[in-house]
């Protein structure tokens, strides 16, 4: 689903007080323009994941446009809460805008994609689906075979994204390519990527055929393991393509960390938020981060909204700084 086009649909804040000026502003006739100007079918599905991420986007290189902040599924379905109040929690991240929902075939020998495909169930129009594939499935057409899988595991015939999960091991980039080209060119996938590819590992996939049509590298990155800012961030922005941040929060001592309660403090809000507003400040990151329940999905969906000052990224770089190699 692209959010532009919901965009075109939506009447600016500007154009509303216009017409409400010109109207005379009086209830009645605002009641009735409302009425005339909505569609229903086009607002029912979106209107709050587009209200909600508004400046808070990214987009790829052939023009989609999605949240800056989705949700992770890494540690779902395994038994740490009922798997009704993680489905929850996944629908909740949907109505708070966090459309974007991140899975693979190993989470929880497929159990994650079970689970996301039910949270997801009547509103898949609604989602923007990524899933990965791992490498002992890249020869032959053990791509074609583990997205089928993937397909049917979540209930959709198509993702939206699929990735190749680890390049460890994989000699033939060329088949990988080839093997997703035959799947876009299906319609079994809109867009496809890489995860956890160094520069070198991106400039090997660039110099194959179709290699530039890969959409994103999902990579580790938070305000403690910065170390893609060196080289692969702006490699990756130069080249217009955004790259996922799996592990937002870190571990439990960044969540923990004094200065970025202190900055949450100061904005009403917790430290994950800052954390994650910290992780999509540039415009050209979406984060990922993963929640079982839906009262910490709040918590995380403050960052669509929250903008750091400078003092306050200065402050988390003299914590955490930049590398410099």
């Amino acid at each position: 689903m692209k959010l532009e086009d919901t965009n075109k649909r939506l009447v600016s804040r500007r154009q509303f007080n216009g017409l409400c000026a010109a109207l005379g502003a009086s209830l009645p006739a605002v009641s009735a323009m409302t009425a005339a100007l909505s569609n229903a079918s086009a607002l029912a599905a979106t209107t709050d994941a587009v209200s909600n991420t508004a400046g808070r986007t990214v987009k790829f290189h052939e023009g989609t446009i999605v949240p800056a902040l989705g949700q992770g599924s890494w540690h779902l379905a395994q038994g740490r809460h009922p798997e009704a109040v993680e489905e929850e929690a996944l629908r909740t991240g949907i109505s708070l805008g966090m459309t974007l929902i991140d899975t693979a075939e190993n989470y929880s020998n497929g159990r994650s994609e079970e689970l996301v495909g039910h949270a997801i169930a009547g509103q898949r129009d609604r989602v923007f689906l990524v899933s990965k594939v791992e490498t002992n499935h890249v020869t032959g057409n053990g791509i074609a075979r583990a997205c089928e899988a993937s397909l049917a595991r979540l209930g959709t015939d198509h993702l939206d994204l699929y990735l190749l999960h680890w390049p460890v091991g994989v000699a033939d980039l060329p088949g990988v390519v080839a093997a997703f080209e035959n799947l876009r060119a299906g319609g079994k996938i809109r867009a496809w990527g890489v995860s956890n590819f160094k520069v070198s590992l991106m400039e090997d996939l660039f110099r194959v055929p179709d290699g530039d049509r890969c959409a994103t590298n999902q990579v580790l990155y938070n305000v403690a393991s910065r170390g893609i800012e060196y080289d692969l961030l702006p490699w990756c922005a130069q080249r217009g393509m955004p790259v996922m941040a799996y592990s937002p929060l870190g571990d439990s001592s960044l969540v923990g960390d004094p200065t970025l309660a202190r900055i949450g403090a100061a904005h009403g809000c917790s430290a994950t938020a800052v954390a994650l507003a910290w992780a999509i400040r540039s415009g050209n990151v979406i984060a990922i981060p993963e929640s079982g329940s839906a009262a910490h999905v709040k918590e995380n969906a403050v960052a669509i909204s929250l903008t750091l000052t400078p003092q306050e990224l200065q402050a988390l770089d003299a914590v955490y700084p930049p590398p410099n190699h």
